[in-house]
């Protein structure tokens, strides 16, 4: 563990009353799994949606679906940082994929990776007595850096560590215990391991493994980001042969549907172990959807916006949580909370202490989680970098602007869950009141420095053509 263990005062390092003390193993083990670029449509409880994810479906059934859960970022690496730190992405350390300013800094790709002094969730977990083990991508810190999962409070990661690394789901090798294993079946551009088998593997032998518990498993599956590439003769293929679809997009729609098969796996697999009522599950996505796949399977949900964008189809992100004998069954919310508050709730259900010197942006949304009503936060904060974006949940508002010298748009999310009637004229005291939230809620940073003006993209009859969604 790193040094803000030592630097502490003793008493931070006892554990809290776990949430079911008293019980036996009332510590629950906690599996977190996140896919990666599957949009708001793409995770499905009806039968009749054009992707399928039955698995979703159940989960949904067997606990709480919730509706208005957001990612933490419109993109990959934001996103992890801030599910890991618990502070949003006008606070945590990596804001965008890559950096846009002092890129003399860098040797090669100006990535920022996680420093010895952030703390994460999985390093204050393994305070209350937790195993912790990631599968799939990381990309917080590359082999050799400071922001290498073992580094950040992993006992073992299995997968990615690198980001475009994790486009190729035919690499030969992968990353294990910190070293680099090799695929011999992938050589010379073979296609032998479908790494996500891999994954799914790696996934059901730890848990069986690790059933006396505690653990945190933290899911950061591939599917279905990269490169749209599914063995040919995978089953779920079949599901999409009738469509009339690019063969990219059947591959997508199969890849979100493999995702989904493995979580099924999992759920079987907690109740033949008997240990299903001692493990609650998480499960969603990163970000918003590709634009490819926006028409062809609503992968957007109907929601404005695609990835990298924060308007709602970059950030919202279907949740379900599963808990048998804790959550309720068939339970649906409307309760507004994203990935910031994954750390204090972690914490809370495991009965973890988070030193207070950390200061999280993140709510525990146990009371929720327990059926019981749950004040909701005053607003949420985003930002994005390429190009610069904010947006602001405010209740029913929701703002968001193109730089700081830019007019906020205004949406009434209850009426208008698209986006697609800006009425910051008719309220421009909200308006104000989330600008001035936009401009406070921000630290500066070298790498990621405010836009004061919107970057222009294209001509006038281009952008006109466009008008619904832009691409960046």
């Amino acid at each position: 563990m790193k040094s803000f263990i030592v630097s502490i005062p003793c008493c931070l390092l006892l554990f809290s009353i776990p949430l079911l003390a008293g019980e036996p193993n009332a510590q629950p083990n906690i599996i977190y799994i996140m896919l990666d670029d599957a949009g708001y449509g793409d995770l499905n409880v009806d039968d009749k949606a054009k992707v399928k994810t039955p698995n979703f479906a159940r989960m949904a059934n067997e606990g709480i679906l919730f509706h208005h859960h957001y990612s933490g970022s419109s993109v990959c690496a934001p996103t992890r940082c801030v599910l890991m730190t618990g502070l949003h992405t006008g606070h945590c350390r990596r804001r965008d994929n890559t950096a846009k300013a002092n890129q003399a800094d860098f040797a090669g790709r100006p990535l920022v990776f996680l420093k010895d002094e952030d703390v994460t969730v999985a390093e204050v977990l393994k305070t209350a007595g937790y195993k912790t083990m990631g599968i799939g991508k990381w990309g917080l810190g590359n082999p050799g850096s400071t922001g290498e999962p073992q580094k950040q409070g992993f006992d073992d990661w299995y997968g990615y560590l690198d980001q475009v690394h994790a486009h190729d789901h035919y690499t030969d090798y992968l990353i294990s215990g910190g070293k680099r294993i090799s695929l011999p079946k992938n050589k010379n551009k073979q296609r032998g391991t479908y790494v996500h088998d891999l994954f799914e593997e790696k996934t059901l032998q730890y848990i069986r493994k690790n059933k006396s518990g505690p653990f945190f498993l933290y899911l950061a599956y591939t599917l279905p980001h990269g490169k749209y590439d599914i063995p040919a003769d995978d089953k779920n293929l079949k599901h999409y042969e009738n469509q009339k679809w690019s063969q990219q997009t059947k591959n997508y729609a199969a890849m979100v549907s493999r995702a989904d098969q493995t979580v099924g796996k999992i759920l079987d697999l907690l109740s033949e172990l008997k240990i299903d009522e001692n493990t609650i599950v998480f499960y969603t996505s990163d970000n918003g959807p590709n634009r490819p796949f926006v028409k062809p399977t609503s992968s957007g949900g109907g929601l404005r916006g695609i990835k990298r964008q924060l308007y709602e189809g970059g950030i919202r992100a279907k949740m379900a949580v599963r808990w048998p004998g804790k959550i309720a069954k068939k339970t649906s919310s409307n309760y507004v909370w994203d990935m910031r508050d994954v750390f204090p709730t972690a914490c809370d259900l495991a009965g973890a202490k988070i030193p207070k010197q950390l200061k999280l942006d993140g709510i525990s949304i146990v009371p929720t989680l327990m059926g019981k009503t749950q004040k909701p936060r005053p607003h949420m904060y985003w930002e994005m970098h390429s190009p610069f974006q904010q947006a602001v949940r405010m209740g029913k508002w929701k703002g968001i602007r193109f730089g700081t010298a830019e007019p906020v748009e205004l949406y009434n999310l209850e009426k208008d869950p698209a986006e697609k009637n800006n009425l910051a004229k008719e309220n421009p005291m909200v308006v104000t009141e989330i600008a001035k939230i936009m401009d406070t809620s921000r630290t500066e940073s070298r790498y990621w420095p405010a836009k004061a003006k919107r970057r222009k993209t294209g001509n006038r009859k281009k952008n006109k053509k466009s008008k619904n969604i832009k691409q960046f």
